[in-house]
């Protein structure tokens, strides 16, 4: 190993909180805007018959959304994670640590990972990877956290903008096949802000996976933050690359049956979260918002934040008249004529979206 990679890598940590940090005071218009519920004035439930539970890969999980990581690999990330898995231990959130790729090439950063699974010694932790590892590095990262999950990103489009990026990725499907089998534990592969299609779904579906995060377009932007850390070449002109998160779960539509959807990228609020849970996902993660929250206003205060949507939420499904996510998903939805439109083209069936079940 070069002696400055370790160093460079761990720059590179702390240039995408930096970044992604930034692009939280960004105004991003949101699809999400594009969906709506059809209003009834009469319903019949209690507040107290709600659940908000779902359940994917293999477990039980008390509330529909949970802490996508992005953080680990530096000692100024490792705040981060420290501050993050006290607010998953105080509230029951599920959560994914940042790459651990970094604490498997140098083992000095691997506390920035395992503080995680130190101070939420319970709680549902997720390790995370590239696709470009082989079985014998997805047991590590496991390991390495006692982790319950783990997560496999998908990245292309950064790798190709990152100056330092892989190019090589005709291994990656093959590789993921593989861990499914051997590694021990649920499998979730997720996107990194670029959404997927129903071609990769359907990829990833015979390749045995059973937990498909999207991870659409809308949020943490990747290919904007490694062209601010490129000296040449300006790839500006393809920052808006990739299918949002609408736009991703409406691709899942057909699949809901062979696999399950998670969604993250661009959740802004508890708004999202119903929403993108009526077009089908089992539960939304986030990122950039917690890291915004944990940085500017400290853990307490995102402990709140978490009770407040909790509660947000249970109104919500008061208001909508639904006691759990099977009788949320039975809704009937308005699309805005642009998904309307990316859904024929594509042809996606959307009736079961927009007629009463």
């Amino acid at each position: 190993m070069d002696s400055q990679e370790p160093k460079l890598a761990q720059n590179r940590k702390d240039d995408h909180v930096n970044h992604a940090l930034e692009q939280q005071h960004q105004a991003i218009p949101s699809q999400f805007d594009g969906i709506r519920f059809i209003h009834h004035s009469l319903n019949s439930v209690d507040q107290h018959e709600i659940d908000l539970s779902t359940h994917w890969a293999n477990h039980h999980h008390s509330l529909p959304f949970y802490i996508n990581g992005m953080t680990g690999g530096s000692r100024f990330t490792k705040q981060f994670n420290e501050k993050l898995a006290l607010v998953a231990a105080e509230t029951g959130l599920s959560m994914a640590t940042g790459s651990v790729s970094a604490a498997l090439k140098d083992s000095s950063v691997a506390d920035t990972f395992t503080v995680v699974r130190e101070i939420n010694p319970n709680g549902f932790i997720m390790a995370n990877i590239g696709a470009h590892h082989g079985v014998d590095n997805a047991k590590r990262a496991v390991d390495l956290l006692n982790a319950n999950a783990l997560q496999i990103h998908l990245n292309i489009p950064q790798e190709v903008v990152m100056p330092e990026g892989d190019r090589d990725f005709s291994n990656w499907l093959t590789n993921i096949e593989q861990i499914v089998q051997n590694v021990g534990v649920p499998v979730i592969v997720k996107e990194v802000g670029f959404g997927m299609s129903q071609e990769t779904i359907q990829h990833l579906i015979q390749a045995g996976v059973q937990t498909i995060d999207i991870s659409g377009r809308g949020g943490t932007n990747f290919i904007s933050i490694e062209n601010n850390r490129r000296d040449r070449l300006d790839f500006s002109a393809i920052s808006q690359w990739g299918q949002t998160t609408p736009e991703s779960l409406l691709e899942a539509l057909p699949y809901h049956q062979s696999t399950e959807i998670l969604a993250s990228g661009g959740i802004r609020h508890y708004t999202d979260i119903i929403k993108a849970l009526a077009l089908g996902a089992k539960a939304t993660g986030i990122s950039g918002l917690f890291l915004k929250k944990i940085h500017d206003d400290g853990p307490q205060a995102t402990i709140d934040m978490v009770h407040d949507w909790a509660e947000s939420l249970r109104l919500f499904y008061l208001l909508l008249g639904v006691t759990n996510l099977d009788e949320l998903q039975a809704l009937p939805l308005y699309l805005s004529p642009e998904l309307c439109h990316w859904a024929s083209i594509r042809n996606i069936d959307v009736s079961l979206l927009t007629k009463p079940k």
